[in-house]
């Protein structure tokens, strides 16, 4: 029987297809198991003295007070075995539904840093990916990496057009050894998972599966080339967020050549300080392309570390490495934004039911005991402790109700965990008084204020009003603290809503506004005026009646007429005016 395409590849010594294919990979090994034997005894060996140390503790009763070691000895162990393990481990470090607290806190320490493999083979690997001399390809190309990590590494160079770039070259035969590695591990995982403190809910294959499926992606720097272009497509109309340019010319599967990025690590407190780039509005421009990452584009950054994020002497954020990268639908991307409304709005249990949404939950998920333990979660999120929470803190606490109620992870949401962790992680080496709620609010606010889909509008009225009663307070600090956000301007905002208002769309709301000025049977004058304190400072004369004579010019006569007193009375069709049958158009 002829060999499969990844059979003949991998028999040969040659590069297997770069998807990752259990199956495939499963049939290849299962009669070849001399291919494995020696890596399998270095990862037994490993592990079992690990899982000795665990079961001793257990003997003699004391694992509470050896977790902390254990947990130590685990993050040693997977960066000692290499690159897919290093990997497995920071996959790991997401995951509060599998993993105990103890053990995350390591596991997020992992370094994704290993010694440099020699220029020899990077440089061949160029010349045979490129088909050309590298004295052929590069003007000039660093003699020694600058940069190595667990998949590769980086060469500063030079291209002939003068162009400065940075060459990043794959570890040789890194897509055999991952392969071997993670053949090993699905074999392992059902055995091992008795013996880490795991939480059993499902095959802990399956996160084996979705690990290696990102990881193959990773590994394919053509794959990560036209992420960058997509990346930057998304952000071509900000003056803040740089991308590298790809040169495709110069690039394959295993070579990637990309513009050189001249700035400085986030890490690097002491050199943006001495370069006299603001450091808080670094954290604004990060905070704010995550969450639009997340909330406008569905398209995020999984990976955004300190080594993959660099502030520009110009006071730009430049992203780089775009080989994990993870696509929101349009479905996702709303219920993330109805979750962050039902949380300023404390509704809990619609919350609960986000969470069954977002596939946090199953369906048959009895929420009713789920909702009250949301809400010791989140309660201090939004009110007066505010300036004490992070997302650190709510990670730590949610790890506490994976353990106790049936919440799994998705693969999609691990990997926004783990981009938001790092992302405040981040942030506070530049300022440690940060907190995420800060800027992420404004953002929010402003978007539900300026947003114009029919979507986002519902979701603002959902945000004003509570059980049918106008929410005044809630606006109050709506516009409190979209204001707080240099780049709103409340003038554009409230023509907007003047718009909206008197359009035919708009009805409903202007008959619940006249309700909430006089509900409980009277004037709430003193709300209106609180209000009036707010906006008075942003609402110069000029400019408001410049703002309504704009939007009553916006307004047809139809709408108009729709709103005025007489627009209760039927008009009088006149004779010469006829509907055609079965049509809408009118004679003129």
């Amino acid at each position: 029987m002829l060999e499969s395409s990844f059979d003949a590849k991998l028999a040969h010594g040659g590069e297997v297809d770069r998807r990752y294919n259990p199956d495939a990979m499963t049939r290849y090994y299962r009669w070849r198991p001399w291919k494995i034997i020696w890596r399998s005894l270095q990862i037994s060996w490993m592990f079992g003295w690990f899982v000795w140390g665990l079961k001793l503790d257990q003997w003699m009763g004391q694992e509470d007070r050896n977790m902390p070691l254990r947990a130590i000895q685990l993050r040693k162990l997977l960066t000692n075995l290499g690159p897919t393990f290093i990997k497995i481990g920071q996959a790991l470090s997401t995951r509060p539904d599998l993993v105990r607290q103890d053990y995350l806190d390591q596991l997020m320490l992992l370094q994704d840093q290993l010694p440099p493999f020699s220029t020899e083979e990077a440089f061949a690997i160029i010349e045979r990916d490129l088909g050309s001399p590298i004295e052929d390809i590069f003007q000039d190309l660093s003699a020694k990496p600058v940069a190595a990590a667990s998949l590769g590494q980086v060469y500063k160079g030079r291209l002939y057009s003068g162009q400065e770039v940075a060459v990043k070259v794959q570890r040789p035969r890194l897509a055999k050894k991952l392969n071997t590695d993670l053949y090993i591990i699905r074999r392992a995982a059902k055995w091992l998972g008795n013996l880490l403190p795991i939480n059993l809910g499902h095959d802990l294959s399956l996160v084996v599966d979705e690990f290696g499926t990102k990881l193959f992606e990773e590994i394919d720097y053509q794959n990560e080339g036209r992420n960058a272009e997509h990346f930057a497509r998304n952000f071509k109309d900000s003056s803040e967020v740089k991308v590298p340019v790809i040169y495709w010319k110069y690039s394959s599967r295993r070579v990637l050549t990309l513009e050189w990025i001249d700035g400085f690590k986030l890490t690097s407190t002491q050199c943006i300080l001495d370069a006299n780039i603001n450091q808080d509005d670094l954290i604004r421009i990060g905070v704010e392309s995550g969450l639009r990452q997340l909330l406008e584009f569905g398209f995020f950054h999984a990976d955004p570390h300190p080594g993959n994020l660099f502030a520009l002497a110009d006071g730009r954020m430049a992203y780089i490495d775009f080989g994990m990268m993870d696509q929101l639908n349009q479905d996702t991307k709303e219920c993330l934004v109805d979750a962050v409304v039902h949380l300023i709005n404390k509704d809990y249990a619609d919350l609960a039911q986000d969470f069954v949404r977002l596939g946090f939950l199953t369906p048959e998920t009895d929420i009713t005991p789920i909702i009250p333990a949301l809400e010791t979660v989140f309660a201090d999120i939004v009110g007066a402790s505010v300036k004490e929470f992070n997302f650190k803190t709510i990670t730590d606490r949610f790890s506490d109700l994976m353990f106790r109620y049936p919440f799994r992870i998705p693969a999609k949401f691990a990997l926004i965990i783990r981009s938001l962790v790092t992302q405040e992680g981040v942030a506070l080496c530049l300022n440690p008084d940060f907190r995420i709620v800060e800027v992420s609010y404004p953002y929010v606010a402003r978007r539900l204020l300026t947003e114009e889909s029919p979507a986002f509008r519902r979701r603002l009225i959902e945000v004003l009003f509570k059980d049918g009663k106008f929410q005044w307070e809630r606006l109050e600090n709506l516009i409190a603290i979209a204001r707080s956000d240099q780049s709103f301007d409340l003038v554009p905002t409230a023509q907007m809503g003047l718009q909206f208002l008197f359009s035919e769309e708009g009805k409903t709301l202007r008959n619940q506004l006249i309700l909430a000025l006089t509900e409980d049977n009277r004037l709430h004058t003193d709300e209106v005026q609180r209000l009036w304190q707010i906006i008075q400072p942003d609402l110069q004369p000029s400019r408001i009646v410049s703002a309504a004579l704009s939007a009553i010019a916006d307004f047809s006569g139809e709408v108009v007429s729709s709103w005025s007193p007489w627009a209760i009375l039927p008009t009088p069709k006149p004779a010469a005016i006829r509907e055609p049958v079965g049509g809408t158009s009118r004679a003129r």
